[in-house]
């Protein structure tokens, strides 16, 4: 079965956009790229928010420059006929391997699940993850935690009205200042 994975870049005070909108903080060196690279060939389908849908179209036109590097050139390759889900109540049309969610995140991971395949169920953007979340469906949060305070902004974490117990999965460090911290929900 499919597993949701929630994954994105953190501060060290828990926000994936800082008061001011900036998130600028979590361009990934080298080898935090090449981190991101191989995780991406792990997912099936990637659920994202509105907010989060208009931040990666930069990929959809990016692979028509000449001036980008391998690396650059080989997560387009991945990235962009990955199949999306863009959940919003305000977008008409998507574009690329994308389509808008048909129903709620809960009917929509209940359809994606029982697909078949291995890969993951990946969620990008809070406001959606917190949604996920509060209906138990993550099984996995992974966590890109930047050496950077930023003093507000969009939380990571939703707030809960329930503890939700999770098990260390595995850690890493990249080079000397930013680690991967990969849990699963304890069920």
């Amino acid at each position: 079965m499919h597993k949701v994975t929630y994954s994105m870049g953190v501060s060290l005070d828990g926000y994936i956009v800082g008061p001011d909108g900036r998130f600028d903080w979590t361009e990934p060196d080298p080898e935090v790229f090449r981190f991101w690279i191989e995780d991406i060939r792990k997912v099936d389908v990637h659920l994202l928010g509105r907010r989060l849908y208009e931040t990666m179209l930069y990929w959809e036109t990016v692979d028509q420059d000449p001036s980008l590097d391998d690396s650059t050139r080989e997560w387009v390759q991945l990235w962009n006929p990955l199949p999306k889900v863009v959940f919003s109540t305000t977008l008409s049309a998507v574009q690329g391997h994308a389509r808008l969610a048909s129903g709620g995140v809960a009917e929509e991971i209940e359809r994606l699940r029982a697909e078949p395949g291995e890969g993951d169920i990946a969620i990008g953007g809070a406001t959606l993850a917190a949604e996920v979340a509060a209906l138990g469906l993550i099984d996995e949060y992974q966590l890109m935690v930047h050496p950077v305070l930023v003093g507000g902004g969009i939380p990571f974490f939703p707030p809960h009205e329930r503890q939700v117990d999770l098990e260390l999965v595995e850690t890493r460090t990249f080079g000397d200042k930013v680690v991967y911290l990969r849990y699963r929900v304890a069920r």
